[in-house]
């Protein structure tokens, strides 16, 4: 189910890299800055050392779909920044437009565990103003507290017949 859900991710982008963002959606997706693979400026790792939310919304260049990978550039403090994630290094996937989400959990093993629906954007990895890092606003982070919710979504939609 992990496996799928992370494919179904990857297809977004995938769709996103070549299409744009259609209407009101966007991401916020959340990472494991330490998960090996993930590539980044030594200066944004010290930064966030263990994980960091990145917004896919109005400034974003360079998205690519790289089998089990993606990468992006973002904007941090006005200097755009290329960051290389692989798909197992991703945490939540949001898109707050449509209230849907996906949490992934490591389990001890470092397998993936539950699939949680969520909606509303992570707290705590953003700056003062509320803004995850890599938002358009040119700001690189504080933390901003809070906590999220959560929706019940219905895949029977999405199913095939």
């Amino acid at each position: 189910m992990q496996k799928a859900l992370r494919g179904l991710m990857a297809e977004v982008l995938g769709h996103v890299a070549e299409h744009g963002l259609p209407g009101e959606h966007h991401f916020y997706i959340g990472i494991d800055t330490t998960h090996p693979g993930v590539d980044m400026p030594d200066w944004l790792r010290a930064r966030y050392p263990g994980e960091m939310t990145i917004v896919l919304q109005d400034w974003f260049a360079d998205l690519a779909v790289l089998g089990d990978r993606f990468q992006v550039t973002l904007n941090f403090s006005n200097q755009p920044q290329t960051l290389v994630v692989p798909f197992a290094a991703v945490q939540t996937f949001i898109d707050p437009s449509v209230k849907f989400g996906l949490k992934f959990d490591e389990d001890e093993e470092g397998e993936s565990g539950d699939f949680v629906p969520a909606a509303e954007p992570p707290r705590g990895t953003g700056d003062a103003d509320g803004e995850p890092a890599g938002s358009d606003d040119g700001d690189d982070g504080g933390d901003d507290g809070g906590g999220s919710s959560a929706d019940i979504v219905r895949l029977d939609r999405f199913r095939k017949t």
